[in-house]
Parts: C-alpha cells; sequence; structure tokens
C-alpha cells in the first residue's frame, strides 16, 4: 500500500470516528494565519480542519475586517427596510434571473416542511466599488449578471456604498452572494413552521456571518438531534462550510444543518456572505476523500448550476406564476 493510500484511509477512518455530537461551537483566533512560524500556522490548520470535520460551524476572532463596516451596513441599509412594502417590492429578485434585489417577507421557504421564512433581505454579488477598480462586475454562467438597487436620493446610494465596502473587505472575487437580512421579532404561539429562517444547509464552500451583538437567534443542529445556540460574540465573525465543500470533501467536511428564531422581541440584522467556487467549475469529490469502502456520494455538478437550483427550490412558493 502506498503512503498516499495509508494517509487516504487515515482521513476517512478518523472522519467516521470523529464526534460530531458537539455541544459549543469553537472559537478559533486567526492572529497566527500570517505568521512567518510554520508551526503556528500548521497548528492553526490543524485547529480549523477539526471544526470542519466536527462541526462545520466556527467563530473567527482577529479576523482582520474592522467591525465598523458591517455595522455601517446595516445603518445605511434601514432606510430601504423603512420602505413601503410596494416600494421594496419594485427591486423584487424574482424579476432578475440571478436571485439578486429584494426578498419579501416569506418569499423564501428553506425547509421544505416550512411555511416560509420570517425574514426579509437583499441580495447582491460581486461588483466593483469604483470603475477604475478594474474588474468587470459581471460573472459568467446562471448566477452571472448585474446586482440590482434601489432608485433615490443619496440615503439610497449610500446604502450601495456601505454594502459593497463590507463585501470588498471580506471576499475579492465573483462568486460570492451577501444578504441583508432583517428579521422582525417572533411573538405569539411557537411555530416551528414559521421561523426566521427554516433548517437548512447552505449552498455554497462557506459562509462568513456578521450577527447583531445581544441579540440571539443561531442554532446549530448536532449530530445528536439536539439544537446547538450560536449566540453572538462582539469581535467574531462566524464561519459554516457549505454545501459545495461538503460534496468536494465526500462529507469529510460537513455542511451543517442550521435554523435563526427571532425570539428576542426586537428586530435582528444580520450579513451572511455566501463564498461559493467560480460558477463554472465542476464540484465532485476530490480523490483524496474516496475509497472502495467510501465511495462518491454525489453526482458531479457545476456550482453555477447547483446554486441556482437550490435557490429555484427556496423561491419557488413566492414565484410569480406565468398564467
Amino acid at each position: 500500500m502506498s503512503d498516499h493510500d495509508v494517509e487516504l484511509n487515515n482521513l476517512l477512518q478518523v472522519a467516521q470516528e470523529v464526534d460530531t455530537a458537539f455541544d459549543d461551537i469553537p472559537i478559533i483566533d486567526m492572529t497566527n494565519a500570517t505568521s512567518q512560524d510554520l508551526g503556528l500556522r500548521l497548528a492553526l490548520a490543524q485547529e480549523i480542519k477539526d471544526a470542519c470535520m466536527r462541526v462545520g460551524f466556527f467563530y473567527v476572532k482577529n479576523h482582520g475586517i474592522p467591525a465598523a463596516l458591517p455595522e455601517k451596513a446595516i445603518q445605511d441599509a434601514l432606510p430601504f427596510f423603512a420602505l413601503p412594502e410596494e416600494e421594496k417590492m419594485k427591486y423584487n429578485l424574482h424579476a432578475t434571473p440571478n436571485f439578486k434585489g429584494y426578498n419579501a417577507l416569506l418569499s423564501e421557504n428553506t425547509d421544505p416542511a416550512g411555511r416560509g421564512d420570517l425574514n426579509e433581505g437583499y441580495n447582491l454579488g460581486w461588483e466593483v466599488l469604483e470603475e477604475h477598480d478594474g474588474l468587470s462586475h459581471d460573472t459568467e454562467g446562471p448566477m452571472g449578471g448585474k446586482n440590482v438597487w434601489p432608485e433615490g436620493g443619496e440615503d439610497m446610494k449610500a446604502f450601495r456604498r456601505s454594502a459593497l465596502i463590507y463585501y470588498h473587505a471580506a471576499v475579492t472575487r465573483p462568486a460570492a452572494i451577501m444578504r441583508i437580512l432583517h428579521y422582525p421579532p417572533q411573538s405569539g404561539p411557537v411555530d416551528d413552521r414559521i421561523i426566521g429562517i427554516g433548517a437548512h444547509t447552505d449552498y455554497e464552500v462557506f459562509t462568513i456571518l456578521w450577527q447583531q451583538d445581544d441579540i440571539p437567534a443561531l442554532q446549530v443542529l448536532n449530530s445528536a438531534g439536539k439544537w446547538i445556540h450560536a449566540l453572538p460574540i462582539p469581535g467574531t465573525l462566524v464561519v459554516n462550510l457549505g454545501d459545495q465543500l461538503a460534496r468536494w470533501t465526500n462529507d469529510v467536511f460537513k455542511s451543517t444543518v442550521h435554523r435563526a428564531i427571532n425570539r428576542s422581541g426586537v428586530r435582528r440584522y444580520s450579513i451572511p456572505l455566501f463564498f461559493g467556487t467560480d460558477y463554472d467549475v465542476v464540484i465532485e469529490a476530490l480523490p483524496s476523500c474516496i475509497s472502495p469502502t467510501h465511495p462518491a456520494k454525489y453526482e458531479p455538478v457545476t456550482a453555477g448550476d447547483y446554486v441556482k437550483s437550490r435557490l429555484d427550490a427556496t423561491y419557488m412558493a413566492s414565484k410569480p406564476s406565468l398564467s
């Protein structure tokens, strides 16, 4: 047996034996990500690898993104969310082929067993902030195309600019979708079929989530069927793996089910940024993650087709009828 085969068997064995009935979500300090000490970088990589195999979620601190940027993006989005519903619906994402623009309350349904998600949001992709940035804001494939922005005065211009400034601080290339989400407070009898966002996995490689301080909502499902609270921790971002990475690693890395329920009594805002691979890339299990006893679980699919198929299903119920 070759060294590669031994390493492969060890990896798959560890993946099968790792305890995924976690009770908390690890906090990882990213300070050593750029250290000149290779040993420190390797130790950090091992910490991240463990979280990816055991939980599929982790917090990062000392990540280098100023907290003021997502906070400003939320602040400048408030005038848009305060508009009358008929005005916001002028930018309905169903008017675009690439799911950019506004989604209304209950227009998405991430959990097939649910009756709609109690959030509204604004959805955007890659776009140059200034014309001299030198990169086109169009991307190819089924998720390609331009963003949609609300018309109006200086407040709407500030909305676009602040959203894109944070986007550029977090990622530097296309194939990432960012959402600015508003969760109204949920009151009355508990109804698990209508919550902030239903139980689901994310569609891309990984998600970077900014959560509003002191307003809990995010819950993560462990392998024992227990919902674990991912409470906001000031100064951190939440990172979770998505389906593209799980498919690449043949589920060695976990794309973990999660949901959000806002019963805080106040409005909650969050910004998830879904980082995916280029939309024309074929997602199929890596050779290092398959074996005769651990065959590939998923059929190959291009990244753009996969994301679009999941979004089609998510927004199917609210899509206007052509009849």
